[in-house]
C-alpha cells in the first residue's frame, strides 16, 4: 500500500488548506514556513467535511501561527562571497573565501570563517562544503550533551540523526529510540541546542506534550522557556521553499 494516497484542497474563504491522504490513524495539522501554508495529513477514510470542520475549529491557532511566521526575521540568500556574514553558535562570523588548488576545508579563526574551495567551485559547491562542516560541528557539540543528559534522565538514544529539517528543530521516535536534530541549530547559541536535545530525550519518557512532559521539562530544565524564546527570536536562515 502506498503511503500517500491522494491530495485535495479546502477553500475556507481566504484560507486554503492542502489535504494529503495517508496511511495514518489520526489527522495532523501543520502551518508551514515561510508563508504559513496550511497542510493537513488525514487517514483515507476521514470524510472531507470532517476535515473541513476540524480545520475551522483550529482557525484561531492557524492565524496565530501564520502571524508568527510572517513576523520572523529571515537572513538574505547566501552568495558565499568574502565579507558575507554567517552565524556560528549564535555569533556573527565574516566569511573569507579562498580559491586554491587544494582539498576543500573550513576553519574558524576569531571572528572569521575561512572557506577554502577549488578555483572553479560554484555557489552550490561552496554551500555543500560549508554545510558539511556545519554538520560536523553540530555532531561534535551533541556528543557531550548526550553524555551529560542521558544518565540524568535515565534514557538512551540508540540513534541520533543530524539532518536538514525545514519545519522542526528536532523530532523523536520513542519506538526506535532515536532522535533527529536540525542542522540549522549550529547557527543558534549552544543553549538552544541543549534545550532541543533535552526536549527530544524527554520524549523517550513521554511521547506527547502532556502535563507529565511539561513537568519533566520544568524539573530538569527550569529555564526552558527562556531558551526556547531565544531559539525562535533569532533570524531564520534563508530557504528555497519548494513543496
Amino acid at each position: 500500500m502506498r503511503d500517500t494516497l491522494e491530495h485535495d484542497t479546502l477553500d475556507l474563504g481566504g484560507l486554503q488548506a492542502e489535504i494529503t491522504r495517508k496511511a495514518i490513524r489520526h489527522v495532523h495539522l501543520s502551518v508551514l514556513p515561510p508563508t504559513g501554508l496550511v497542510r493537513v495529513a488525514a487517514p483515507a477514510h476521514v470524510p472531507l467535511e470532517t476535515i473541513r470542520l476540524f480545520v475551522i475549529a483550529k482557525l484561531g491557532w492557524i492565524r496565530a501561527q501564520q502571524r508568527k511566521l510572517q513576523a520572523q526575521a529571515r537572513e538574505a540568500p547566501r552568495l558565499y562571497r568574502s565579507k558575507e556574514s554567517h552565524r556560528v553558535w549564535g555569533r556573527q562570523r565574516l566569511l573569507e573565501l579562498h580559491r586554491v588548488a587544494a582539498r576543500p576545508e573550513v576553519r574558524l579563526t576569531g571572528r572569521k570563517l575561512h572557506l577554502q574551495v577549488r578555483p572553479d567551485a560554484d555557489v552550490v559547491q561552496c554551500e555543500a562544503v560549508l554545510e558539511a562542516w556545519f554538520r560536523q560541528q553540530l555532531r561534535a557539540a551533541v556528543e557531550p550533551l548526550l553524555a551529560q543528559w542521558e544518565p540524568v534522565l535515565g534514557v538512551k538514544a540508540r540513534q541520533v540523526h543530524v539532518q536538514h529539517m525545514k519545519t522542526k528543530w528536532g523530532s523523536c521516535s520513542p519506538v526506535r529510540q532515536s532522535i533527529r536534530l536540525n542542522t540549522a541549530l549550529v547557527h543558534k547559541p549552544l543553549t538552544c541546542l541543549e534545550y532541543i536535545v533535552v526536549h527530544e530525550l524527554l520524549h523517550l519518557l513521554e511521547p506527547t506534550h502532556n502535563q507529565r512532559f511539561q513537568d519533566l521539562l520544568v524539573r530538569h530544565l527550569p529555564q526552558w522557556q527562556q531558551w526556547r524564546q531565544q531559539l525562535n527570536r533569532l533570524p531564520l536562515r534563508h530557504e528555497d521553499w519548494r513543496y
